[in-house]
């Protein structure tokens, strides 16, 4: 893997977990820029959905697929992506965050966060997948500095995707009809996410780790911060010369942005 170049790294916003089999715009937008990316040697994902007190990696020879949600249809729980773990690369982040105590969980699989993106991306389960678990106890900025302790594992083949979404309020979801991934969003969260992509374009990383001081649209997209904190574990990973795309630039339900961005190319 030695003078490969250097991996992008990846924020994607989830949304709805039928995305995993609809053919819609967020999905095809995941499909392009898995396209666009040169192929990973393997993945490690941090998704809102594997908080935990301490942080953890899963290394298991076959990770089980986690469908932690209710209420969708029989099809979407007969969705197994097959992906294989790594231990290698369990090891790598465990050795990289050695101040962070990094320990492995042996039976985790792999929880919609991660796998209704990569079975768009990557729909052959052919790339070795981990996860690390976001730590309750930690503040933005020590997310932040974690992910900067990873920055080694761009150079070995490894893409790091951060799988949240940016504005993510549940409790004022908006659905017209039964259509979740219906465009439009409240005027608050309009401007949060116009706020958020302005503070990433223009490499303001410590106001994005200190986001409960963002203001009131800041505070409504981020009620609880799990989804928000992927994203940090993206930017942290910015090189001086990487370049910024962001895609599936919409927000859904009123409440909810699929935003999403590539860093490096």
């Amino acid at each position: 893997m030695a003078g490969k170049k250097s991996m992008p790294v990846i924020f994607v916003g989830h949304g709805n977990p039928m995305n995993a089999i609809e053919d819609n715009e967020f999905s095809r937008g995941w499909e392009a820029a898995a396209k666009k990316l040169p192929r990973p040697e393997a993945i490690l994902c941090v998704s809102a959905h594997w908080e935990s007190w301490g942080p953890q990696v899963n290394s298991a020879g076959k990770l089980g697929t986690i469908h932690d949600f209710g209420g969708f249809p029989p099809e979407l729980y007969r969705v197994s992506y097959k992906a294989q773990g790594s231990g290698w690369l369990a090891k790598e982040v465990i050795k990289l965050a050695g101040g962070s105590k990094v320990t492995v969980s042996e039976d985790r699989g792999l929880d919609h966060g991660c796998w209704s993106v990569l079975s768009r991306m990557y729909p052959k389960a052919d790339i070795p997948v981990i996860q690390l678990s976001l730590d309750q106890s930690k503040t933005g900025l020590e997310h932040y500095n974690t992910a900067k302790e990873l920055m080694p594992l761009r150079e070995k083949g490894v893409l790091i995707i951060g799988s949240g979404n940016m504005v993510h309020n549940l409790y004022m979801v908006d659905l017209k009809g039964d259509d979740f991934n219906e465009e439009y969003g409240f005027d608050w969260a309009n401007r949060a996410n116009v706020l958020f992509k302005k503070l990433i374009a223009g490499r303001e990383d410590k106001e994005l780790c200190g986001y409960e001081s963002l203001g009131k649209d800041a505070g409504l997209a981020i009620p609880t911060p799990e989804h928000f904190l992927p994203l940090l574990y993206t930017i942290a990973l910015r090189r001086d010369d990487d370049s910024l795309e962001f895609f599936n630039d919409k927000a859904v339900a009123g409440s909810l942005t699929m935003t999403s961005l590539i860093l490096g190319n």
